[in-house]
């Protein structure tokens, strides 16, 4: 009886002992991360954007499209000038939206053509987006813009910015937020006004990214 006690105890071990390593392959396997760039030559990718299945990525060298989950890319830039920087996507229904540092630009057939969407936008070089409801935003070195039919018409939303380069915006709720070259504004209707928020945050600090968890908002 002992020895049989023994050797069921040391199989229970051995196979315990296994089952750990097993699982410790799993969650290393889960930690790596794996290169998805073939046909992917675009250069510096500055953003990227989910539109039901497909992926694009914007590049320093236009738009590209997966439909495998990144296993294989292609360019889609027609109507892109060429070689033009995409820094930034937004997404309204069936409307893709690029930004540019040549202006902005609108797809509705998941980038197979781009047709630019300016009118109103007196600054070009668009740095980031934001999407509340049916209402587009876009953040310029010249400020903010508002469009509320899908990008055919903007207007210049900037009362109360004291700081027009505005790298990234959020919406969240009724609450409207630009980082800036100098800090954080708050919108409480759409932009029409704006409002420094930046206690706590040093003077002049450039904010380049939001998230928002809950009733929290970080900002980069």
């Amino acid at each position: 009886m002992k020895n049989t006690f023994a050797i069921s105890k040391t199989l229970s071990l051995s196979h315990t002992l296994l089952i750990l390593w097993v699982l410790c392959c799993v969650v290393q396997a889960n930690g790596q991360w794996v290169s998805k760039s073939e046909g992917l030559y675009g250069g510096e990718i500055n953003a990227l954007i989910v539109n039901g299945s497909k992926l694009f990525a914007g590049t320093s060298n236009g738009v590209f499209l997966s439909s495998n989950n990144g296993t294989n890319w292609a360019a889609v830039n027609n109507g892109l000038p060429n070689t033009s920087p995409v820094v930034a996507f937004a997404v309204i229904g069936n409307n893709l939206f690029v930004g540019t540092s040549g202006g902005l630009f609108r797809s509705t057939d998941n980038g197979t053509s781009w047709v630019p969407v300016n009118n109103g936008l007196t600054n070009h070089s668009v740095l980031s987006f934001a999407v509340s409801g049916t209402t587009l935003f876009v953040g310029t070195f010249g400020g903010v813009f508002v469009s509320n039919d899908s990008g055919s018409s903007w207007t210049s939303v900037n009362n109360g910015l004291t700081n027009n380069t505005v790298y990234s915006l959020i919406a969240s709720g009724g609450n409207l937020f630009a980082g800036t070259g100098g800090g954080v504004f708050l919108s409480t209707n759409n932009g029409t006004n704006w409002t420094a928020v930046n206690n706590g945050i040093p003077i002049n600090y450039p904010v380049f990214a939001f998230a928002v968890i809950g009733n929290n908002l970080f900002a980069g």
